[in-house]
């Protein structure tokens, strides 16, 4: 039986790592939690530096460290646990990459994808969750802030926009939630689209 390969993506502070656990919960034993940039050695210290900040580092530069550490994350983690049957919950993946720096950062989504498709040997995520917030009332929420959050409010609606035009492009894979509501609410949503991901892909052919 192969894996599902679930990723959660938005903005700073929408929710991801929150709803990513409450998911894992739900689904206990057979989940893995995964979190990006990190979840191998090489990854979690590309993520000392991309969160620094006081490191100043370039567009490029930056697009290729999360590639670097997504390629060894892929090799190591994921590949392996979707191989085993596995639910994969990634707290985002590849399309945090399109719209950070191939959007936000004027790199060009097309390029950006490029260097990841060949980061990834070509893995695309079954499902992916947008958590929808105004950048506004996300910036209201408790946590700790990064060299992103830094950057302030343009940064955070150009990342958004791009999600919204990924998520209208690929409406197969796409799932948008309000991330605004309570978590309890947003899980109950986040967990029925699992579902049913998961009786279309696992239960069926391969998506």
């Amino acid at each position: 039986m192969r894996g599902l390969f679930v990723t959660i993506e938005g903005i700073d502070r929408s929710g991801k790592t929150t709803q990513a656990r409450m998911l894992c919960e739900a689904l206990g034993d057979e989940a893995l939690a995964v979190r990006e940039p990190g979840g191998t050695a090489v990854g979690e210290r590309v993520r000392e530096l991309l969160k620094d900040p006081a490191v100043e580092i370039g567009p490029r530069a930056e697009a290729l460290l999360f590639a670097a550490a997504r390629a060894e994350l892929v090799a190591r983690v994921i590949r392996p646990a979707l191989e085993a049957g596995r639910v994969v919950v990634s707290d985002r993946f590849l399309d945090s990459s399109l719209a950070y720096q191939g959007g936000a950062r004027g790199l060009g989504v097309e390029e950006v994808a490029r260097i990841n498709e060949w980061a990834t040997g070509g893995l695309v995520p079954d499902l992916t969750i947008l958590l929808a917030i105004d950048p506004r009332a996300a910036a209201e929420r408790a946590g700790e802030r990064d060299r992103f959050e830094d950057e302030g409010s343009a940064l955070q609606e150009a990342v958004l926009a791009t999600y919204e035009r990924l998520a209208a492009a690929a409406p197969e894979r796409w799932r948008h939630v309000d991330a605004a509501r309570a978590p309890e609410a947003v899980h109950s949503e986040v967990l029925a689209a699992v579902e049913e991901a998961r009786s279309r892909v696992v239960g069926g052919a391969p998506a």
